[in-house]
């Protein structure tokens, strides 16, 4: 079934689940009120002069009581009817083309300086980002994060690629994932989490649960001796004694790990429900199978381990309460449930951070997965092992709607490093370049691509195409713009070649400077091994192909005018643009030109 009508379908039976759990909210809400009052009726006729048996208060409290347990569960229903109505719509608005502006935009991971970032709308509204982003955990975003804005290792992709293949499918588990929790995202501290389980050792002396449990059950025999009358008040408050000066030799240490079990505890339950769909999984590619074998250790899943720091810090609740409070006392109930806490976080706490990991490389292939269910048409890149190559066939721009994008073929490498891209404005040049950029990251990052078919070498992207000035920094948009290019041409120092995306390659300079500076800048970027594209409507440009050794080759962008109005088709042509429309443009706007 496509996306949409599978989307269209569960969205339909989640609104019914939905209406159908409201209406029961609403009517035992109704008769949990009616229960309260048949109660307080009945209690004024049994306090009353009538002198009904208080036994019939039973009746009215157990249906209240009932009333209350099943409004809970409702409640719980609800919420998670709600939430997966949620999920499929977001799906919707995906599959529909209405995400812009509707989800997760990144903008935390924002860095001006990064070398294509900004360029390609990697983040922000109407981002990559945006688009691609389901995850709830923080450490999801930030692995995602982490996989758009650096080329991963090619056997790492490849591993992806297959992950991604085999989650692709599993629409139920991406479903599972988003009722995961209320808000985990906004519940899980990662830092937190990581800083507890590595935090140095809170020592105890050796032998202490022994001696506690000696002293606790000394005390309570000598309590029941001393009320049965065997034994006189001196035994029984030598043994208090002894325990309660034991507690306050031991009492900062105990304080110590109590306190600050509680976040830990609450923000690892919230992780052990993502885990344990990672653990419950069907694993056939490597790269899930490598994620599941790193969730266990010493024959227990990490779900397990969790599990058991989750009963201990419950059982540590127990001593708010003011009935179990001096019971607590005499157990030495804390001590016991602190030292257990310490031996779980010394055994389990290094693996925290690698848990944490695990998740977060688990949600990002699930976005991967949502975004090639979502469009079957993209297809994953064949990884070319060396050089510089990028050949892509039915190239399309991923952020532009399905019904809008215009498709072109773009080869370069194999003695074609450059190709100059002329055109008029407003005719899909610097769309094209970031057409190029984004299908680059989203093949070394593990996702498919928007194309029909894309071979691709290894690469680094460096990218001018957004470039702007700064009034903090004191920056001129020219100043900024050779800054950045400085960047690119500093990447051609790595062992990977440098796919470089040039907009309007140094405009903001005089026509004789500009020539010389871009036929050095880009003949400099071709002899360090890089290929590329670069755009201009400056039409003298065109002639650095000639200039570089292999030679570039020139393309355009065309346009045409039909009763007084520009008309573009965005297909990309061989040779130089021929015409302007910068005339046409002026005019059309009202300027007398």
């Amino acid at each position: 079934m496509p996306p949409k009508s599978e989307y269209t379908r569960r969205a339909a039976e989640r609104q019914a689940v939905a209406e159908q759990q409201q209406k029961r909210f609403q009517l035992i809400g109704n008769l949990r009120l009616l229960a309260g009052i048949g109660a307080a009726l009945l209690a004024f006729f049994v306090f009353g002069s009538a002198g009904l048996s208080p036994y019939w208060l039973g009746l009215p409290i157990s249906a209240f009581i009932a009333m209350v347990v099943m409004h809970a569960r409702v409640v719980q229903r609800l919420g998670v009817a709600t939430r997966a109505l949620a999920f499929y719509e977001k799906g919707l608005a995906r599959v529909e083309d209405r995400w812009m502006g509707t989800g997760e935009q990144g903008e935390r991971f924002r860095d001006p300086n990064h070398v294509y970032a900004d360029d390609l709308d990697i983040l922000g509204r109407g981002s990559l980002y945006e688009l691609l982003c389901t995850a709830r955990t923080r450490a999801g975003e930030d692995v995602l994060a982490r996989w758009l804005l650096a080329p991963s290792e090619q056997s790492e992709v490849i591993a992806r690629q297959g992950a991604v293949a085999e989650l692709a499918p599993r629409l139920d588990l991406r479903e599972s994932l988003a009722l995961i929790g209320e808000n985990v995202r906004a519940g899980m501290h990662a830092e937190s989490l990581t800083g507890w389980g590595s935090h140095p050792p809170v020592r105890f002396f050796p032998g202490l649960r022994v001696v506690a449990a000696v002293l606790s059950t000394c005390t309570i025999v000598s309590l029941a001796s001393y009320v049965a009358g065997y034994s006189g008040r001196a035994l029984l408050l030598g043994f208090v004694l002894t325990q309660l000066a034991l507690t306050f030799f031991i009492r900062p240490r105990v304080r110590e790990v109590v306190e600050n079990v509680d976040l830990p505890s609450h923000d690892l339950a919230l992780l052990t429900e993502l885990l344990g769909l990672v653990e419950a999984e069907p694993a056939n590619s490597p790269k899930l199978q490598d994620l599941k074998t790193r969730l266990k250790t010493d024959g227990l899943l990490a779900s397990e381990r969790i599990a058991r720091l989750e009963r201990l810090a419950n059982r540590l609740e127990w001593t708010h309460n003011e009935f179990f409070k001096p019971i607590a006392a005499i157990l030495m109930w804390s001590t016991h449930l602190a030292v257990s806490i310490e031996r779980w976080r010394l055994h389990s706490g290094n693996a925290i951070p690698q848990w944490i990991q695990v998740g977060g490389e688990f949600e990002a292939l699930s976005a991967f997965a949502g975004y090639s269910h979502e469009h079957p048409s993209d297809v994953f890149p064949v990884l070319a092992d060396a050089g510089a190559v990028f050949e892509g066939g039915g190239l399309g721009h991923p952020l532009v709607p399905t019904g809008q994008c215009v498709r072109n073929d773009v080869s370069l490498g194999r003695g074609m490093p450059l190709l100059i891209v002329s055109g008029s404005n407003m005719s899909g040049k610097s769309t094209l370049l970031r057409t190029v950029g984004l299908n680059c990251v989203l093949a070394w990052a593990g996702a498919p691509v928007r194309a029909q078919r894309l071979q691709i070498s290894p690469m680094r992207v460096g990218a001018s195409i957004r470039v702007q000035d700064s009034l903090q920094d004191g920056r001129s948009r020219f100043y900024a713009e050779i800054s950045r290019l400085r960047q690119v041409v500093e990447l051609t120092e790595g062992p990977v070649p440098v796919l470089f995306l040039l907009d309007e390659l140094l405009s903001g300079t005089n026509s004789h400077d500009r020539r010389i500076g871009a036929a050095a800048i880009v003949k400099s970027l071709v002899q360090r091994g890089a290929i590329g594209l670069l755009t201009t409507h400056d039409l003298a440009l065109a002639h650095i192909a000639e200039t570089i050794e292999p030679a570039g080759v020139n393309v355009h962008f065309a346009d045409t005018i039909e009763n007084g109005k520009l008309h573009f088709d965005y297909h990309l042509a061989h040779g130089v643009v021929e015409r302007s429309n910068a005339l046409e443009l002026m005019r059309s706007v009202g300027l007398l030109v």
